[in-house]
């Protein structure tokens, strides 16, 4: 949601994914997106019925809660690539675990990885320190560079656009289990990744001066 009047906060962080974004592309310092998802697991009280010729598959209205769990997305958008886990929940641990496996797997050698995320309470450098023994969480956050999209300014975030996609094309039929919907997302993830699906972001700056504008706070001249 855009604030609906001038807000110094807003812009300021705007600005900033936005510079970041005009970036080239870096391989030893690459710009990764993240954001993550809550999800209601749900379970059958009646089996479905398969789709025949004429029908599509037919489901029972009535259906069981099955608990919540945690899409956590992470994607590079100038090097096609996103990968996708889910974990029985998002605390400030798992954000951290997260983020480590980041560095320490795919961009293992890239000396520095500018992640752009949200402003929730766990995406923090303490976070890593809540996860790990102090020379570890030093060690990764040496290598860390985090930009913060504005708060209400999730739009901004790549990530989220990723995440919308997967729940279109994964996640509006009901599952019932933790590891029936990792069983969805990763082959998802693995065939965006082997089609060098990739976003394509137009929106600057010099854009966000004009359209919107309102959002920028008149400057009292002395």
């Amino acid at each position: 949601m855009i604030p609906p009047e001038a807000d110094a906060e807003f812009v300021a962080c705007m600005e900033d994914v936005l510079d970041v974004y005009e970036r080239p592309y870096d391989p030893n310092c690459p710009v990764v997106n993240m954001d993550e998802q809550p999800v209601q697991l749900v379970q059958e009280i009646r089996q479905p019925l398969e789709a025949e010729p004429g029908h599509p598959r037919r489901y029972d209205h009535e259906y069981e809660r099955a608990g919540m769990v945690s899409v956590f997305l992470f994607t590079e958008a100038l090097g096609g690539w996103r990968q996708v886990s889910v974990r029985p929940q998002r605390t400030a641990v798992d954000w951290a675990q997260e983020v480590a496996a980041l560095l320490e797997g795919r961009h293992a050698q890239a000396p520095k990885v500018i992640l752009l995320c949200d402003q929730l309470n766990t995406h923090t450098i303490g976070s890593l320190y809540k996860a790990f023994p102090p020379e570890k969480a030093r060690r990764l956050t040496q290598r860390l560079e985090i930009h913060y999209t504005p708060k209400h300014g999730s739009w901004l975030n790549i990530a989220e656009c990723e995440l919308s996609v997967l729940t279109r094309q994964c996640l509006r039929n009901r599952t019932a289990s933790l590891a029936a919907l990792v069983r969805k997302v990763t082959p998802w993830a693995r065939d965006r990744n082997a089609r060098q699906s990739g976003v394509d972001w137009q929106f600057r700056t010099k854009d966000a001066r004009i359209k919107l504008k309102r959002l920028y706070p008149e400057v009292q001249s002395s």
